[in-house]
């Protein structure tokens, strides 16, 4: 539950947001009834915040006209979202970020009281986030071009180049952002292929908005159409496994990055394509579940011999050479 002062600065930034809000709304938004609200306003006016009060039915609080807020004020929890996002900024490969990233701290950090300080200078040394490496560098006015088109609903123009294949020019209504494994990726409705399609952002070689709108789907999320759509990729070898579990299980184990999951007589099964049947062997033998290969038989062929080399592995003897207080495996050892 958030703190009284927490809730007074966030009363204060939704006067400054919004030029003027009923009572019921301000105390909806801070979950607090009435007359805490009341007492959160006594609040403010006495720092000397000028707050209009009108009242009546209809009546409602706001600003006074011209008034200004100085227009930093961190609580302890808005720091450590500044923090965190900062280190997380310099892992997503938006170009040469280093140096806009450090005066960004500078900034804030200049107007901050010394505890802030302090406590966001000690996020960017000390926390280190696993997010997967940049693969390829993308042009920020791409990105932020993007994040405006899906803010204001407005169609794009894109100047495409596929892995293979000429370069396309496609109107698309782009719908979210995703970054996922060291790439960024837009996903929306291209107009060109009339269905739902996902871009890399490195091989966007220009982008503009185009003076057209578009209504958003209701719950669309980017980022599992995403993927679904990697999941489906037109690869040479269909598989068929059917995996003996339930499908909250199997979705904590493979999420939806290998194949398709649905719940049938027996288990879940799951179906997928590959180019390699020696690497899907490898993605099986990490399940917690026990599995039945359906299609094709290379794939049994395939988690055999991989079986084989996992119980090679653990039957292994001690490497000639290591120390003998080194760690031996019993010859009678399985998986």
């Amino acid at each position: 539950m958030a703190r009284p002062t927490t809730r007074v600065l966030a009363l204060l930034e939704l006067l400054q947001t919004h030029r003027r809000m009923t009572g019921a709304e301000l105390a909806a938004r801070l979950e607090v009834d009435g007359r805490t609200l009341r007492r959160y306003i006594a609040a403010l006016e006495d720092l000397g915040i000028p707050i209009l009060a009108e009242r009546g039915r209809y009546g409602g609080y706001m600003l006074m006209p011209g008034y200004k807020v100085p227009p930093l004020m961190f609580t302890q929890e808005e720091t450590l979202a500044v923090g965190l996002g900062l280190v997380a900024a310099r892992r997503l490969g938006l170009g040469d970020r280093a140096a806009a990233i450090e005066s960004a701290q500078a900034k804030l950090e200049r107007v901050m009281p010394a505890p802030l300080q302090k406590r966001l200078r000690a996020l960017g040394e000390t926390v280190a986030l696993d997010l997967p490496a940049p693969s390829a560098p993308v042009d920020d006015a791409t990105l932020a071009t993007l994040a405006e088109a899906i803010r204001s609903a407005r169609r794009v123009r894109l100047d495409y180049q596929p892995e293979a294949g000429a370069a396309t020019t496609r109107d698309v209504d782009p719908y979210g952002l995703v970054y996922r494994r060291g790439r960024w990726y837009v996903s929306g409705h291209c107009h060109l292929r009339r269905d739902l399609r996902s871009f890399r952002l490195d091989r966007i070689r220009q982008v503009q908005l185009v003076d057209a709108y578009f209504g958003r789907p209701a719950h669309f999320d980017a980022a599992a159409h995403l993927a679904r759509s990697i999941t489906e990729l037109p690869r040479a070898i269909p598989v068929s496994v059917l995996l003996h579990t339930d499908l909250a299980d199997a979705m904590s184990d493979l999420g939806e990055s290998l194949g398709t999951l649905a719940p049938v007589e027996g288990g879940v099964l799951l179906q997928a394509r590959t180019d390699s049947l020696a690497w899907f062997a490898r993605q099986l033998a990490r399940l917690g579940c026990r599995f039945t290969v359906l299609a094709p038989p290379g794939l049994r062929q395939a988690v055999r011999r991989h079986a084989r080399r996992l119980l090679a592995a653990a039957e292994a003897r001690r490497v000639p050479g290591r120390p003998r207080g080194g760690t031996r495996v019993s010859s009678g050892g399985g998986v």
